[in-house]
């Protein structure tokens, strides 16, 4: 199969989980294997894999259960409609005065105002633009659009350190620029991508795939973290309220939506309790995961600070496939080295991430 040369020039906002460094690793990987034409991303997150796989010509099926990443996989893997048509749209969108309202309220900070995400005029901007957007009579690939590059533009203007549990004490220099839409970076594309917003291992499950990409939330190994640790889920929440515009009852000095709390937004994957048998729960979420999906192949990447034992994570994958290639790569010296099947894990290993690539027990 035949892909294009492109494929790195991805979008998306600052992500704890974002894979924009493993790119060219997914990549090379994918493409050695003969016969792929479809492709799973089940946790799409902010699609950066999905759009790359999409731009190199796999027929992709991006999968996330948040509201903003079906938003991003809708922009760029279903919207068909040329730029020419949402540019009068953007500019339309960017002339409108800022009024106070919701957001501004509970997101925006004036000048000497301490850990506020956004500037308050900003927030203005963004009370305006999205009561907006809920106006316009556009089909919903259209609006999702028009919300991506909200989502973008936000994000080149908010005072964190990329999530939004925790606020910065003094504004950051971004923070100081003018809330701008400007159009996404879409690439043309065959069609034939689906977006779905669906449970993990019911859209593993639902077809059979050529290969699966998983990238699930890792948790964390420190013992000494407490039991009530943050969520993905809850790290953005804020894109969700900007996705639903539903004005949510809020909690605490981030002003969290209220579902957002761990107990409801935890993620199975991420669950650090233990089962009866002493491994974690997260292990057996894993362990059903890869038993259940219907693939030929399966990339799954993992960060050495991750839950999951590293030696029960090889387990899980030695019990359902040919183990084809393990990558470990190293983000501050930016070096990638192949280990073998019996490669030794250190304990001092904090700040790598490992690619495995299994081809599917029959």
């Amino acid at each position: 199969m035949q892909h294009t040369s492109d494929g790195l020039s991805t979008q998306g906002i600052k992500y704890a989980g974002s894979k924009k460094k493993l790119l060219p690793y997914l990549l090379a990987l994918a493409a050695e294997l003969p016969g792929v034409q479809t492709v799973l991303d089940g946790f799409s997150g902010t699609t950066r894999v999905a759009q790359a796989l999409a731009r190199r010509g796999y027929t992709v099926t991006a999968n996330d259960t948040a509201d903003w990443s079906e938003v991003f996989a809708t922009c760029y893997l279903l919207s068909s409609r040329p730029d020419s048509f949402y540019a009068p749209l953007l500019a339309h969108l960017n002339s409108l005065p800022g009024q106070n309202g919701w957001f501004s309220r509970h997101y925006g900070g004036k000048e000497t105002d301490a850990k506020k995400p956004f500037r308050l005029k900003n927030m203005q901007k963004l009370d305006a633009i999205r009561a907006e957007i809920d106006r316009m009579p556009l089909a919903w690939p259209d609006k999702c659009v028009l919300l991506s590059s909200l989502m973008l533009a936000l994000d080149k203007v908010d005072s964190t350190l990329g999530h939004f549990c925790s606020y910065l004490s003094r504004w950051s220099a971004r923070s100081a620029g003018d809330l701008t839409l400007h159009l996404p970076h879409r690439f043309a594309h065959g069609g034939g991508h689906r977006v779905w917003k669906q449970d993990i291992f019911q859209a593993a499950a639902r077809q059979n795939w050529d290969l699966a990409y998983f990238d699930p939330p890792y948790g964390s190994n420190n013992v000494k973290m407490p039991s009530s640790r943050v969520r993905y889920a809850a790290y953005y929440h804020f894109w969700t309220t900007l996705i639903r515009n539903d004005r949510p009852e809020l909690f605490g000095a981030a002003a969290r939506r209220t579902d957002s709390r761990d107990r409801q937004a935890g993620s199975v994957f991420e669950d650090f309790r233990r089962a009866p048998d002493g491994h974690l729960w997260a292990l057996h979420a894993l362990q059903k995961l890869l038993a259940q999906t219907q693939a030929r192949y399966i990339m799954l990447s993992y960060s050495s600070a991750g839950s999951i034992a590293k030696e029960d994570l090889l387990d899980a994958l030695r019990q359902n496939g040919k183990l084809l290639k393990f990558l470990k790569i190293d983000y501050k010296k930016n070096i990638m080295s192949e280990m073998s099947w019996t490669g030794k894990w250190t304990r001092d290993e904090k700040n790598y991430e490992y690619i495995f690539l299994i081809q599917k027990s029959a």
